[in-house]
């Protein structure tokens, strides 16, 4: 997945960005892309999840972003990153996309996480997001139509599969309780034969594809 792939001009600030922050993303540029048809077992995938004034994407701010690792399976704690954007938001971003590097990303609610994090990727640094992550606010109800069979929200998954999490409405908090929904969502793509990052976001696009015929 090329989850940003494109430099373009015109910075809506001025200033050049630090030598230190320009090596960091053509660094992770010269990354390759993860394979999307690996394995579950043999894929990073990356749970990434905002914080933000509120949920006007027009009128609120960005305040922090937060990520965490799923490899092999496998959630750990260390695995994670979180930073606020004061008062060095382009370095925040910067390091937010090496801990990322390639790797698949898992969201909640693509449209306002992604439409937090994207403008503010691209006045800073001077990228532009490309890819298509997996959406659990659709994967979910893809998967577990038994539980809720349209999209909720967050709290609402949380309370049918009984995560707590150690602080709600935080980047991080809100992010280690989609990696263990996406843990689920995981088990249950492997039992119907979703083998795969592509396999998922094919479930996921069925179910849109399903929604919008309905």
């Amino acid at each position: 997945m090329n989850w940003i792939s494109r430099i373009i001009g015109g910075r809506s600030d001025t200033q050049a960005l630090a030598p230190g922050i320009a090596e960091t993303l053509a660094h992770w540029q010269s990354l390759p892309d993860t394979d999307l048809g690996r394995a579950h077992f043999e894929t990073r995938y990356v749970v990434l999840n905002t914080e933000a004034t509120g949920l006007d994407l027009d009128r609120d701010r960005l305040l922090a972003v937060g990520a965490i690792g799923i490899d092999g399976g496998l959630v750990s704690p260390q695995d994670s990153y979180y930073a606020p954007l004061d008062p060095a938001p382009a370095l925040a971003l910067s390091n937010l996309l090496t801990f990322v590097r390639k790797a698949p990303l898992v969201v909640f609610n693509a449209a306002f996480n992604l439409g937090m994090l994207e403008p503010v990727i691209e006045d800073r640094l001077g990228v532009s997001l490309d890819g298509q992550p997996i959406d659990l606010y659709f994967l979910l109800p893809a998967l577990f139509s038994e539980l809720h069979g349209s999209p909720v929200r967050l709290a609402d998954w949380m309370s049918a599969f009984g995560i707590e999490t150690f602080q709600r409405h935080h980047a991080l908090g809100d992010g280690w309780a989609i990696a263990q929904l996406f843990l689920a969502a995981q088990a249950r793509g492997l039992a119907q034969g979703a083998h795969s990052p592509r396999a998922l976001l094919e479930l996921e696009r069925s179910y849109r594809q399903y929604r919008r015929k309905a």
